[in-house]
């Protein structure tokens, strides 16, 4: 009795758990030098970037008096952003661009599905999407101008048209690029046409529509700033052409800088907004 008593004591005294706390300690390190490493990876571009602007100006292999160093452009940047005038700026062009995003997601996105998958509608409208598709939305400026007047109406309106094109034809793209198989898998195993679009086609053509609607987040800053050059009295693209007028350098690559960093913002949103919505995908690459 007395060994059978005293041989589960040895073997639990052993697995009493000294190991225990030196498991979480011990990848923890490696997460984060594995973090590290791939932070320095992402910014290492952009420093290198960064590292030029200060030098070459500086060495005297441009002239600083139109492209001054990094250090005199954020001094600048900070100045804006102390008086209020950056995020002024910043904001109504944020306005103009997230509104005119917006309308055109919800309008395009619609549209190019049902073009995508109603085949008679896309034989309707085809060549008159080949028109317009060809046609440059700055080309159109002078026309929403003159209809809709320098307000921001016009502004908005020709943002719309610009987000719009890439967002509709990466829609029908994506609902034409559907694997057949896949349908012939579903309508096999009895789902109608509502199911099949809601579970089949709507998600395998989630990925190219966020493609799309990527694109037009780019399309929505880079034309509203040279829409905010014609009659605009607040926004980064005024501020740009205020400052080239006045000479005032810094505050025009001020500018230029905070439409990077918006335009970056925008589209890291959207990558996760499209990992949100398309969970069921796997990653491939190594």
């Amino acid at each position: 009795m007395v060994d059978v008593v005293e041989r589960p004591a040895r073997v639990v005294a052993p697995t009493a758990a000294p190991a225990e706390p030196a498991t979480p300690s011990g990848p923890l390190p490696g997460r984060l030098l594995g973090l590290g490493r791939r932070v320095l990876h992402r910014t290492a571009a952009l420093a290198l970037l960064a590292a030029l602007w200060e030098l070459v100006p500086r060495a005297g292999l441009v002239d600083r008096v139109f492209l001054p160093p990094l250090s005199e452009v954020l001094v600048g940047w900070t100045e804006l952003l102390r008086t209020g005038q950056l995020a002024e700026h910043v904001g109504a062009s944020l306005t103009r661009s997230l509104t005119g995003l917006g309308l055109a997601v919800l309008t395009a996105v619609p549209l190019g599905l049902l073009i995508g998958w109603y085949r008679p509608l896309a034989d309707l409208l085809s060549p008159l999407l080949e028109v317009f598709r060809n046609t440059a939305a700055l080309a159109l400026l002078p026309v929403f101008v003159l209809i809709l007047g320098l307000g921001e109406t016009s502004k908005i309106a020709l943002v719309l048209y610009a987000c719009s094109w890439p967002i509709l034809l990466n829609t029908i793209a994506g609902v034409k690029g559907v694997d057949p198989l896949l349908v012939r898998s579903a309508r096999s195993m009895g789902l109608n046409h509502l199911r099949l679009f809601q579970k089949v086609i709507l998600p395998a053509a989630v990925p190219t529509i966020f493609t799309g609607v990527r694109l037009a987040g780019a399309y929505s800053i880079l034309v509203l700033v040279a829409a905010e050059m014609v009659g605009a009295k607040a926004g980064l693209g005024y501020l740009i052409n205020y400052a080239q007028y006045n000479f005032a350098i810094p505050d025009m690559y001020s500018g230029i800088i905070t439409i990077s960093a918006i335009g970056l913002l925008v589209n890291q949103l959207l990558v996760a907004l499209e990992r949100r919505f398309s969970t069921w995908r796997v990653d491939v690459s190594a």
